[in-house]
């Protein structure tokens, strides 16, 4: 489980680097990817649902990078999307397409649709965090 944390951190810190996060981010915006990762090693271990602990571990990135964002007051996506790294479903696709070359349907089908539902609960857990976020930030505003 901490090798897991280390790879995730070092992946997470690698896309923050090659895709220009600002220096004294990159440590936090790595931790987010490490911390999602593990909420998603945690629950997928524990009860074999690949969708749902990626919802889990999307929704630890944009927690992260919610409060992160308050804290240092710049944009969230600068957390948000190298957290995510460590859960986008390239293994998935990657089966899915050799799956199809090797005109192997069936099995193509199953990882594919596996991994656009894993898409679609990242994308879902993150709109789900900046959406309450935002209720809870324009109450603030109004008070």
């Amino acid at each position: 489980m901490f090798e897991s944390f280390i790879f995730a951190f070092l992946a997470t810190l690698g896309y923050s680097i090659v895709f220009n996060v600002p220096k004294r981010f990159i440590p936090l915006a790595a931790l987010g990817g490490a911390l999602g990762w593990m909420g998603y090693i945690g629950f997928g271990l524990n009860y074999e649902a690949p969708v749902t602990a990626a919802f889990i571990g999307a929704t630890i990135v944009g927690i992260w990078g919610e409060v992160l964002s308050v804290k240092v007051k710049d944009i969230v996506t600068v957390f948000i999307i190298p957290g995510i790294v460590p859960l986008v479903p390239g293994a998935g696709m990657y089966f899915t397409m050799l799956a199809v070359i090797e005109k192997d349907f069936e099995l193509a089908a199953t990882t594919g649709s596996e991994s656009l539902f894993v898409a679609g609960a990242i994308a879902s857990a993150l709109i789900l965090v900046s959406s309450i976020s935002r209720l809870f930030r324009g109450r603030k505003i109004m008070e």
